[in-house]
């Protein structure tokens, strides 16, 4: 059998972009996130509280960035991928600028509302120009260097933030996109345009509006719902205009001369599957690392830094070998990836729930120059058994996904992918915080004796946190991690569901080069 072949001068100049470009998007979802105690302290607000205006900055761009995407997605179809991917690279660079020189918290929030808007532009562009592109198994490594570099920038958000954030200034989490964005949009001059002459020029407007009430509407929801606690009719509101707009709008569709989504598209049985597993297994990677994050620092008494540390087993994992899986799936199909790597994922979740509550914290700066025993014994396991099937799983669904629709219609595929895996965590982190949150006052009533309806209790102790003013430490380390145990088994539940899902993925195995028919023959 031949070897990989080298990508060619083109191809790398289109997957210089696409990753450069969506990174910037995959980047700032996380490297802000560090740089936020440090902005509530800096910047003045005439509107907001700190932890209001903090919530806002952070779920603001989320949620602009979340009810875009298909329509931006459609909309990089219909009037040309390249072109759309370098509005949002000027757009997204301009916003990043705009909020790193934002003079109050309230300008801020609307720059980052602007900054998710560009966003919107970026990620199902880059997907849709590597389809484009490239094509079997040279498609397959391609989405594989994407899927990795996509997660490396994930991961080390929190990392580059906390380093500029320390060193420079929380300014310069924005600033940072602006060389990044410049790269970017070098990158993409000798990428030829292309895009759906079908239906160029015939954007559903009013299936557009229906399509950013579902998606914002669920998103706001859930997000908000979380931020107060599900204590204010705001997010129940949302949550229903969402439903009902979700509800509208196959039928609209099926009316509209020119819909926004074809309804067509999801009688592909594996855009169907990959988008229903997606829902699935990106709920549950929401679930396993936001809890299992909690967990490590606020009960086993790990800094953020260690924590950061903790996870990069998996992300190594994927950054190395997810190339290689793409390549291989193209090859030989997508479908034992695809149920192997949840189950995998699953198994390794579940060792987490073994984790006892008085585990020792293994704490970055007091001298160890080794992981100690309860990290290797506890949590490495999980999280390579995890990361081995997460390599497995990430490049042969999105290979699936992309291979299940006409290039034509690849930036919404995309889209409606990408805004699956952002309001389905959501959605799920809401219903099981809902759980977690029962569960551990239940669990500490039964141990202290205390009525935790009171506020002043609930002031006190927190599910996953440390108790406050010197609280039972005890009890609520036994009562968190009784919840944690909880939101493990749920999660890896949802993996296991979406490995069921998958087994219904049409196999469609890339035809083979004729260097490997030449080979095979002998």
């Amino acid at each position: 059998m031949e070897r990989d072949r080298p990508l060619t001068s083109y191809g790398r100049w289109v997957l210089a972009a696409a990753i450069l470009g969506s990174g910037m998007v995959f980047l700032d979802s996380t490297i802000v996130t560090v740089a936020l105690p440090r902005i509530g302290t800096d910047l003045p607000s005439f509107r907001f509280g700190v932890l209001e205006g903090q919530s806002y900055v952070y779920s603001g761009y989320l949620l602009t960035l979340s009810a875009l995407l298909i329509l931006a997605g459609a909309a990089n179809d219909h009037y040309g991928r390249k072109r759309m991917f370098q509005t949002g690279i000027v757009a997204f660079a301009a916003t990043s600028l705009l909020c790193g020189l934002a003079p109050n918290m309230e300008a801020l929030v609307l720059f980052r509302v602007l900054q998710g808007a560009a966003g919107a532009l970026l990620v199902p562009s880059s997907l849709s120009l590597i389809t484009a592109c490239f094509e079997g198994e040279e498609r397959g490594r391609a989405f594989g260097y994407w899927s990795g570099a996509s997660s490396a920038t994930t991961i080390l958000g929190p990392v580059v933030g906390g380093l500029l954030v320390d060193s420079v200034s929380w300014r310069a989490a924005f600033l940072v996109n602006v060389p990044v964005a410049l790269a970017a949009l070098y990158a993409t001059r000798p990428i030829l345009e292309s895009r759906d002459t079908k239906s160029a020029g015939h954007l559903d407007w009013p299936g557009s509006a229906i399509t950013g009430l579902a998606v914002g509407g669920l998103a706001f929801g859930a997000i908000y719902g979380q931020q107060r606690e599900w204590r204010d009719p705001v997010a129940f509101a949302a949550l229903g205009i969402g439903t009902l707009a979700t509800i509208l709008l196959p039928f609209w569709m099926a009316r509209a001369k020119h819909p926004l989504v074809p309804l067509e598209l999801f009688r592909s049985r594996n855009f169907a599957v990959t988008n229903i597993s997606t829902f699935l297994i990106y709920g549950s990677l929401y679930v396993t690392f936001y809890f299992l994050t909690l967990f490590i620092q606020g009960v086993l008494g790990y800094s953020a830094a260690a924590a950061g540390v903790a996870g990069l087993p998996a992300t190594v994992l994927l950054v190395l070998f997810s190339s290689r899986t793409g390549a291989l799936s193209a090859r030989f199909g997508p479908r034992i990836f695809m149920v192997v790597g949840p189950l995998l994922m699953a198994a390794g979740v579940l060792t987490f729930t073994l984790i006892p509550a008085d585990a020792a914290a293994w704490r970055l700066g007091q001298g160890e120059l080794l992981p100690p025993l309860d990290y290797v014994t506890w949590i490495l396991p999980g999280l390579l058994v995890f990361g081995a099937g997460i390599t497995l799983l990430v490049t042969p669904l999105v290979t699936a996904l992309m291979g299940s629709v006409p290039v034509r219609n690849s930036g919404l595929a995309s889209a409606i992918n990408n805004a699956i895996s952002r309001v389905g965590p959501q959605l799920a982190g809401a219903v099981l915080f809902v759980a977690i949150t029962a569960v551990f006052y239940a669990g500490l009533q039964q141990r202290t004796g205390l009525d935790t309806s009171r506020p002043e209790i609930r002031a006190a102790y927190a599910p996953l946190n440390p108790p406050r003013d010197g609280g039972d430490d005890r009890a609520s380390r036994e009562a968190s991690t009784d919840a944690f145990h909880l939101a493990m088994f749920v999660g890896a539940v949802l993996l296991a569901a979406g490995a069921a899902v998958n087994l219904a993925i049409r196999n469609t195995p890339a035809p083979l080069s004729a260097g490997e028919v030449a080979a095979a023959a002998e």
